[in-house]
């Protein structure tokens, strides 16, 4: 080409591209803080140089020799250091690596689009279904409810569980603690609990700290083969995890549970367990060089999970009515419910179901101790039927089994302590039930009223369950009675009468198949 003859098209475009691009272009000068590394140990970073952070702001690492940056969480501020947790992994954090601010807090990313997703403490994805996309976030700390926007507890959250909806009720916004000492069972009531809010709209977000993996992929399975994870969201920080994670993902749970709240949804929410993130928090502590307390514990251990748990509440129809209902899982050891973090969580909530491991080796599930189980929100969050059966039942049960204590020793009871004997034997067992087997309301009330009513009198306990079965064939013969217990109708002679007729014909069927077996076998 010539200097006579005209530019080409392609190169005429180029100019045109840079000149545009330089009419736009514009710039600003700054100055940003620029801090370093000083000491790594175990997930805490210790840095100097960044004079304007804050407490509980995101700063980010940059590797010296290339690679992916990692974010921490500002959690100590001295005078010449300033210490932050790795969120992630430390293996790319070394002294000397630069550190700058990024001006923002931690948050998490929140909407519908975390339901049926399993999701780490920052919200990112682990069940390989992709990205979540562009998403609202929100940071993990919020201040909790004020105490004129929340409202009373009165609609019952049904677990499905026997013991626990008749003696120890759940209301939605309550914070019920489940306590118990290792392999009792926590986790199953948890997870049935998130079972059974199927066709009710309760959004339900399980939250696994400190968890073995093998443990968290169970509650998955469970989640997955019920379709109850169609409805919830799965956090996990496991007990591989960096010390940061497992610190704040019940925050980033809780934050994830507040978005359906505040849209006025119902949501139940697990953590699992409080006990292992009390002790990710310790090791970070003291780790942070904080002077250590009772147990070892840092001095503002009760703050850290006091301002997470107030968060659980129902809001008034102002703020949108939604309600968030917790479940706190907390571990204890040889049945001491006096240690640090027990004590606290205790204080706390608005009650405690309690896990006996006495009742679990005897074979009683759910290991449900009544006498040590409490719901301080009580009978306001219960329909009224389970007022007229669960009153007298907790009452009944307790002078059974001091009953059932006394006669050990040989003792010679009369005759109407025997039917008291006999009776309470009937009501522990219509309280055993197996895992993953939830009730409805209609089949709790028609086995508790059946039983309460002398109706199984003289029956052998081995045999209730069978006899239970058949009351849930025909259950639909109390669709009526049902339908009208739900909506908060009482409990009269006439549902009294409707149950009765339902529980002496399962009777009669039971017997009937048990006289048949006996005469094959004589025969």
């Amino acid at each position: 080409m010539t200097a006579d003859e005209p530019l080409g098209g392609p190169l005429v475009q180029l100019l045109d591209r840079f000149d545009a691009a330089r009419s736009d272009f514009s710039y600003r000068l700054g100055v940003a803080e620029r801090g370093r590394v000083a000491s790594v140990a175990s997930g805490v970073v210790r840095f100097a140089g960044l004079e304007s952070v804050g407490f509980e702001e995101l700063v980010r690492f940059h590797p010296r020799r290339g690679g992916e940056s990692a974010l921490g969480l500002v959690l100590d501020l001295g005078e010449d250091l300033a210490g932050a947790v790795v969120l992630g992994s430390d293996d790319r954090v070394e002294s000397g690596d630069g550190v700058t601010l990024t001006g923002r807090v931690m948050d998490v990313p929140v909407g519908e689009a975390l339901l049926g997703r399993v999701v780490d403490a920052a919200g990112r994805p682990l069940d390989g279904r992709g990205r979540l996309g562009n998403q609202q976030r929100r940071p993990i700390e919020r201040r909790p409810p004020e105490i004129m926007d929340r409202a009373p507890v009165e609609v019952p959250l049904q677990t499905g569980i026997k013991a626990i909806d008749a003696l120890v009720p759940i209301g939605r916004g309550q914070r019920e603690l489940i306590v118990g000492d290792r392999q009792t069972g926590k986790t199953t009531i948890a997870i049935d609990t998130i079972l059974n809010q199927r066709d009710t709209g309760v959004v339900c977000v399980y939250c696994a700290v400190g968890q073995q993996t093998s443990s968290v992929a169970k509650a998955l399975a469970r989640l997955r083969e019920s379709g109850a994870i169609d409805y919830s969201v799965v956090v996990v920080a496991t007990g591989e995890d960096s010390v940061g994670a497992r610190y704040i993902a019940p925050y980033s749970a809780t934050t994830i549970a507040e978005y359906f709240m505040d849209r006025g949804d119902d949501v139940l929410i697990v953590y699992d367990d409080l006990t292992r993130h009390a002790r990710a928090y310790r090791e970070l502590s003291l780790l942070l060089r904080r002077p250590p307390g009772r147990e070892a514990f840092p001095g503002d251990i009760f703050y850290v999970h006091s301002r997470m748990l107030e968060r659980a509440a129902h809001v008034s129809p102002e703020q949108g009515g939604g309600s968030m209902t917790a479940l706190p899982v907390i571990e204890t050891q040889e049945e001491n419910l006096a240690t640090y973090i027990p004590t606290n969580l205790v204080s706390i909530t608005d009650g405690q179901v309690y896990l006996s491991p006495v009742l679990f080796r005897r074979g009683q599930l759910p290991a449900v101790d009544i006498g040590r189980s409490v719901s301080r929100v009580g009978g306001r969050a219960q329909l009224p039927a389970y007022r007229s059966v669960g009153g007298s039942l907790r009452l009944s049960y307790s002078q059974f089994e001091e009953l059932e204590r006394f006669t050990r020793y040989g003792a010679r009871l009369e005759k109407e302590r025997q039917q008291e004997l006999e009776r309470g034997r009937l009501v522990r067992a219509a309280l055993e039930q197996s895992a993953s087997d939830t009730r409805t309301v209609t089949e709790q009330l028609a086995l508790l009223v059946a039983v309460t009513d002398g109706v199984f009198d003289g029956l052998d306990p081995d045999r209730l369950a069978d006899a239970e079965r058949v009351i849930r064939e025909q259950i639909g013969r109390l669709d009526e009675v049902g339908d009208a217990l739900l909506e908060g109708g009482q409990l009269g002679d006439e549902e009294r009468s409707a149950i009765r007729d339902v529980a002496e014909d399962a009777r009669s069927d039971v017997e009937g198949r048990n006289g048949g077996h006996q005469r094959e076998a004589s025969g």
